[in-house]
């Protein structure tokens, strides 16, 4: 008896994901330049060089395309956080590590999108209503962000790093509001100071506040 011959369906599965990606490529790119409410599926359609209707086919409409272009970004995001914070030492060194990785990434034009797009999501209020509480979109992603930070914190506290007194919660929500792109909108860059410098700087500040006081 002969087997199906099941090859000319996989080709078929690949051309698809292979269009997917193109569309979600272009789509990131007409986002990142007119951003939200500008941007419309028929230039995506253009510049990917299909007909508006084959968009369709994989996504219903402009929301779901930039969901699906969120949850990619994200999670590509956080495993680029995850990689990092595994390879440094101390816990202190991990969350410098984490800022590192993610202030590098709005100055890296190969990682802005990656990184910007999510926390445009995240900070912006019209978005975040109709991406956040309306899709549910980023809640997984960030959560696994959230445990990763709170188990280094912990971690810290338990090792004597990082004082004991201080509620995690409250912690996590300051380290949070550093990793915010809105902390960029005070950083001159006329002033020339590398990223690096920039990022120890700040890690500084936030470990005056959680690290265990001699003498106390």
């Amino acid at each position: 008896m002969m087997q199906p011959v099941t090859a000319p369906r996989s080709l078929k599965e690949k051309q698809r994901q292979e269009r997917e990606e193109l569309i979600l490529q272009a789509a990131e790119e007409v986002l990142a330049e007119k951003g939200y409410y500008d941007t419309s599926v028929d230039e995506i359609a253009a510049r990917v060089g299909i007909a508006k209707g084959t968009v369709y086919l994989h996504f219903p409409g402009k929301e779901d395309l930039v969901v699906a272009i969120l949850q990619r970004n994200a999670q590509a995001m956080v495993e680029l956080v995850e990689a990092t914070a595994a390879e440094a030492h101390s816990n202190r060194e991990k969350l410098e590590a984490i800022l590192q990785v993610v202030y590098g990434g709005f100055f890296d034009p190969r990682k802005r999108q990656l990184m910007q797009l999510p926390y445009a999501v995240m900070n912006g209020s019209e978005l975040h209503r109709v991406f956040v509480e309306k899709k549910g979109c980023l809640k997984k992603e960030w959560s696994r962000l959230a445990a990763l930070i709170a188990s280094i914190v912990e971690a810290g506290k338990a090792e004597g790093e990082f004082d004991k007194s201080m509620p995690t919660p409250v912690m996590l929500s300051a380290f949070f509001s550093l990793m915010s792109p809105r902390s960029l909108e005070h950083f001159n860059v006329d002033t020339r100071m590398p990223i690096d410098e920039f990022v120890k700087h700040l890690a500084r500040f936030y470990f005056k506040g959680i690290a265990i006081v001699q003498g106390e």
